[in-house]
């Protein structure tokens, strides 16, 4: 979408079907990130009756290709343990949804899901299955900070502010696996002299299972470590970070400094934040965000306050799909019971691996 632009959201979408009293209806719940995808199907009393994960599927990264048949397998792994029960909607929120063409594609794309009655009625960007998870409120921003990083806001009149987050070639600096990088390159300058001296020259390689960084620098070069492996050095900048590390500290200062960014440029968009006197959500989540590193959640909680007024931080610790699942419910008009069930049924299970109040 245009940067300029601040509009109603164009996932695509339809009004559910008026409500039943069948307690054997049940709705499902898509969240797909870069990481992994759940499925979940939930009664329309809130108990979770199916839930399949599979490995990521953000359709950016992995394109439809790749994404499409995941999301297949995943979803008709929870379908085929139903039975008869009748599927009243289905909610998609998957990372990767950032521009109108890729929303068009997606669309197309599980098209087929209609076929047993599963479509998406709701078929969005998995910042608003998070911005659900965190808040109520109409007037919110939300900035994920997992494997990559995003933003939106939302007005209560409809309007959105979004970025078109692509990586490098739109302006954006973060995320899980950028932070690894990071880790390792500042580890490599510091080995050779070209940087300072930090701390993750040994603890790169140690955290890799390697003796020096030049090791570590050959072995990826050569496959013999694969580039993916960045993603495990992101904790690793963390604890040396706050071991006292100035040039890993360095590194979570900006992460920190962009978040509050990507926030406070959506708010102020759609003219959201600036008076302290209106309390603004700010929604944090994402594995990066979920963790707490102390560092971290100084540097935003402190930028908020000093770019945004009216910001309230408010970190989601559970898993993007309760959100999902609480959008889903809500669009076929369960009560407040339901929505309770399912939220203490998410964080009760294996796929709930941190548990924090909802703001």
């Amino acid at each position: 979408m245009n940067r300029a632009d601040a509009t109603a959201p164009t996932g695509a979408s339809r009004p559910p079907a008026p409500v039943l009293a069948d307690p054997a209806d049940v709705v499902l719940a898509v969240d797909g990130g870069g990481s992994k995808t759940d499925v979940v199907a939930i009664a329309i009393d809130g108990s979770i009756v199916g839930h399949a994960r599979g490995p990521g599927s953000n359709p950016q990264t992995r394109g439809w290709a790749v994404a499409g048949p995941i999301l297949d397998d995943v979803r008709a792994r929870v379908v085929r343990g139903l039975g008869d029960r009748r599927i009243r909607t289905t909610h998609v929120y998957l990372a990767g949804l950032d521009l109108h063409d890729e929303l068009v594609a997606a669309t197309a794309a599980l098209a087929h899901w209609t076929d047993d009655g599963g479509g998406p009625a709701v078929l969005d960007n998995d910042l608003f299955a998070l911005l659900r998870a965190g808040t109520l409120s109409p007037d919110a921003a939300a900035v994920v900070c997992g494997t990559g990083i995003n933003a939106l806001a939302v007005r209560a009149d409809g309007a959105t502010a979004r970025f078109p987050a692509i990586g490098d070639v739109s302006g954006d600096w973060g995320g899980g696996a950028w932070l690894g990088n990071r880790a390792l390159w500042h580890a490599a300058r510091a080995d050779d002299g070209r940087g300072p001296a930090t701390a993750l020259t040994t603890a790169v390689p140690e955290a890799l299972g390697r003796t020096s960084v030049r090791e570590v620098i050959e072995d990826v070069h050569f496959g013999r470590l694969d580039d993916g492996v960045v993603n495990r050095l992101c904790p690793v900048l963390f604890e040396v970070a706050e071991a006292g590390d100035t040039v890993a500290a360095s590194v979570v200062a900006r992460q920190a400094d962009e978040i509050v960014l990507l926030a406070s440029v959506a708010l102020r968009r759609l003219g959201l934040g600036g008076s302290g006197a209106v309390p603004v959500p700010v929604v944090l989540g994402g594995g990066v965000l979920a963790a707490r590193h102390p560092l971290l959640v100084s540097g935003v909680v402190d930028g908020l306050a000093a770019r945004v007024p009216g910001a309230v931080p408010t970190w989601v610790t559970d898993p993007p799909v309760l959100g999902a699942g609480l959008a889903a419910l809500e669009s076929v008009g369960v009560g407040a019971a339901a929505l309770d069930r399912y939220r203490g049924a998410v964080r009760s299970r294996a796929f709930a691996s941190t548990t924090a109040a909802i703001r």
